[in-house]
């Protein structure tokens, strides 16, 4: 069974965009979409292109990876897969997906990167979305041009866990671009790859600029850029569904017992979110986002424990991020009132991670580009709480439901039931927001509310008319 053929049955129901053409031409009416041109595009991302995607996944920077470089796959809007650097991703048995990639080389980059990130190594919650391959993936290698996922339980999301943005290859000297786009030697200048497998762009280069809100409607109001990404939401203002989530993960070894109630009688998640983050951004008071956990009961608010003296703890959290700051100085200030002094330490993400992982905090704040499919979703969360002993135990269970959507509502359940038992807040959830201009056509959003730039064009101007004013 193909990847195509095993997917088609499993539409998310996202409400994403499926295609947006910004204007019509009789060029288009005849069939003929125009190749060429630059794409001039703003964005609030770093002007710094890291060469982990585990560590790009920021919506607006697993955008940017993109351009250069792609899992095996992606999803649309409607939940479908789509090849992007594979050739054909399969089902060889039940229990084996067999994934074939364009050469030798890419298929030794694509094991390599996988077995690392499912080793101790190169720490990452992301590595939850390989925890059902046999061995978590850490033994993987490649036969030929051919890697192998043989699976310790049956999952049928594994075909699209793998589209994840975080399992792209990273970008080294061996795979310079493995994207839509390659660099050039101009800072920022990217061109088309004829040899993509999807089929080269129908642009010819993008011209990226790194810049702040302040500098995104400057640009707009000037016509010096055609798309922003990153844009507050407004009329005309693109946004997919909002699931890059924020939690703050804490420690039992080294927090009080009665934390949690401490932490959630003092904080209101809705003004949080309305005033200290960013938008389009929805409160999350659920372990998944209201993306995947639609219609979920409200949760009582607790009172606040019995005064205990003054606590003492340190929050860590993304120095790159204003988001993540401004959250931690609330919570400093919304703890203080019961009773504790929180000392604010901002780090490197790869520093977090690296903390994260030998469970070196008191309290963190994390954010995860969370996949749009509830189990793989729970399972990157869960690694995220340090409860990686929980995914043998839940992930069997979820995968051993064959309807698709009776999977998705049992990952829901235990989402719901796990909640009050994993050292994990669920905070605020984030969406990108996109701004087109009306000359750019072909503009779709992947299942992460990503854009695509595959099939985007810009639109030839039109002649002007006899007689019509200058």
């Amino acid at each position: 069974m193909t990847l195509r053929h095993a997917l088609a049955a499993h539409p998310l129901g996202l409400g994403l965009l499926l295609g947006l053409l910004l204007g019509a031409t009789p060029a288009l009416a005849a069939g003929r979409v125009p190749y060429g041109g630059e794409l001039r595009l703003a964005h609030t991302g770093s002007a710094e292109q890291a060469g982990d995607p585990t560590f790009s996944d920021s919506p607006v920077e697993a955008t940017l990876f993109s351009f250069q470089s792609r899992p095996v796959c992606r999803l649309d809007a409607s939940g479908t897969a789509h090849l992007a650097i594979a050739r054909d991703v399969s089902r060889s048995m039940a229990q084996t997906v067999r994934i074939t990639l364009p050469s030798l080389s890419v298929a030794t980059t694509l094991a390599r990167s996988w077995a690392r990130l499912a080793g101790p190594e190169a720490p990452s919650p992301y590595r939850a979305l390989l925890f059902p391959i046999r061995g978590e993936a850490r033994q993987l290698s490649s036969s030929g041009a051919m890697v192998e996922l043989p699976l310790s339980f049956p999952w049928p999301d594994m075909e699209r866990a793998i589209c994840h943005p975080s399992l792209a290859l990273p970008l080294t000297t061996v795979a310079p671009s493995l994207g839509p786009f390659a660099a050039t030697a101009s800072k920022g200048l990217l061109e088309a790859r004829l040899g993509y497998p999807e089929g080269r762009p129908y642009l010819d280069r993008v011209l990226l600029t790194a810049t702040d809100e302040r500098g995104l409607a400057r640009m707009w109001t000037a016509r010096q850029v055609q798309l922003e990404l990153g844009v507050l939401p407004e009329a005309g203002v693109l946004t997919g569904p909002a699931l890059y989530a924020t939690y703050l993960a804490f420690s039992p070894r080294r927090v009080p017992a009665d934390f949690r109630q401490a932490f959630e009688s003092a904080m209101d998640r809705e003004d949080l979110t309305r005033l200290f983050v960013r938008a389009p951004a929805v409160p999350m008071p659920h372990l998944l986002p209201p993306a995947l956990l639609p219609q979920a009961p409200a949760r009582p608010r607790q009172g606040a424990p019995s005064a205990a003296g003054t606590r003492i703890v340190t929050l860590l959290y993304d120095a790159a991020s204003e988001d993540q700051r401004a959250v931690a100085e609330r919570i400093q200030v919304k703890l203080h009132e019961r009773g504790y002094k929180v000392a604010l330490e901002p780090l490197q993400r790869t520093v977090l991670r690296a903390r994260w992982a030998r469970g070196d905090f008191d309290l963190m704040l994390q954010s995860l580009l969370l996949p749009p499919l509830p189990g793989p979703a729970l399972a990157v969360v869960l690694d995220a709480a340090g409860r990686k002993d929980l995914l043998g135990v839940e992930l069997p269970l979820i995968g051993g439901v064959a309807d698709p959507n009776a999977r998705d509502a049992r990952a829901r359940e235990r989402a719901l039931a796990l909640a009050p038992t994993v050292p994990i807040l669920p905070l605020f959830a984030q969406a990108l927001g996109i701004r087109a201009a009306p000359e750019l056509g072909g503009l779709v959003l992947d299942a992460q509310g990503l854009p695509v730039l595959d099939g985007v064009y810009l639109l030839p101007a039109e002649p002007a008319r006899a007689g019509a004013p200058r």
